[in-house]
């Protein structure tokens, strides 16, 4: 395992993307936000995606000299175009739009279309927070899980998130796939040639699996599969808010991401910031959130969301991140 810092692993990260055919700020956008996911212990979403990037950029699924504009504007909503390019510079634009406006409006929608993955979707709100603002954000992928009571896959693990800001304290930050666990973990599970637990994936068959490979090539599990619809119908609304509402495809309608070969899948997400001074008060809100973690607190046990993330990213800020030898050697051959 060798030591790397943050900051040549965001430099091997981008040249490899730009040899595959992404602009240079896109790279740039895209190796950011790969080496920070695995600067907190988010492998599945870190540095193993960029064979996965590079192989579309290759393949004509992704447009590497995309440039993400606002397409529609109506005030505290629009919609911004990500022209088939990688998802980043596009998330990163609606971020920075629906911030601005929920300062005028005290809360703004802003969507992404025409999109790809999205990676930790969490990590796109950190600046809302910075700022002082709540921010929620949506995303879906190609298809994975059935739908409630079904058996072909229809949605996509379709994450959710969620941070809120803290009065000199790091912020509450939830982030989760709508599947049993992120479909990334099958992906680095099957690269390094482990099992994963039943529970997780269904094969092709319809049949529980511990076969990283046989789950990507067959179902998700939703969260609570077994005892309930409900994660399937998060899935559902998830799937609503950023395809009929804002214009992106429907995950059935995208290729798998895990696959060179493809069509460019268009799929979306969507961001919303709200201003806490626009509703209840900075103030107020501040306060009050204090009272609720501090009650969380009086438990034994109890893990602020967003805590163990930050602690290794503060370790890997000072120390460097974990990279295997192959792994690194592959973003230098990419």
């Amino acid at each position: 395992m060798l030591k790397i810092s943050m900051g040549l692993a965001r430099e091997r990260v981008s040249a490899a993307l730009q040899r595959a055919g992404a602009s240079a700020p896109m790279a740039d956008a895209t190796a950011r936000a790969l080496v920070l996911a695995e600067a907190q212990g988010l492998a599945s979403h870190g540095l193993s995606r960029v064979a996965q990037y590079s192989g579309h950029l290759r393949h004509g699924r992704v447009d590497g000299a995309a440039v993400a504009r606002v397409v529609k504007d109506r005030r505290a909503a629009a919609v911004v175009d990500a022209g088939t390019g990688l998802a980043f510079p596009a998330c990163e634009l609606a971020v920075a739009e629906a911030m601005r406006r929920a300062r005028e409006f005290g809360i703004s929608l802003v969507g992404v279309v025409n999109s790809h993955h999205a990676g930790v979707l969490v990590d796109h709100l950190r600046v809302a927070a910075e700022a002082g603002l709540v921010g929620l954000g949506f995303a879906n992928a190609p298809s994975a899980m059935p739908a409630a009571g079904g058996r072909h896959p229809i949605f996509g693990t379709n994450p959710l998130a969620a941070i809120f800001p803290r009065r000199d304290e790091l912020p509450l930050m939830i982030d989760l796939s709508l599947s049993e666990v992120a479909r990334g973990k099958l992906m680095v599970a099957a690269q390094q040639g482990r099992p994963i637990p039943l529970g997780w994936a269904l094969d092709v068959h319809g049949l529980p699996t511990t076969d990283p490979q046989a789950g990507m090539d067959g179902s998700m599990l939703p969260i609570g599969a077994a005892s309930s619809p409900k994660g399937a119908m998060l899935a559902l609304v998830v799937e609503l808010l950023v395809t009929a509402l804002i214009g992106a495809n429907f995950g059935f309608e995208a290729s798998g991401f895990f696959a060179d070969a493809g069509n460019t899948p268009r799929i979306g997400q969507t961001f919303i910031v709200i201003d806490p001074g626009a509703l209840a008060g900075s103030d107020t809100f501040f306060d009050r959130i204090e009272v609720l973690v501090r009650e969380m607190l009086v438990d034994d046990g109890v893990r602020l969301p967003g805590a163990r993330r930050e602690a290794l990213l503060r370790t890997s800020l000072e120390e460097g991140i974990d990279v295997t030898a192959a792994l690194w050697r592959s973003l230098a051959e990419a």
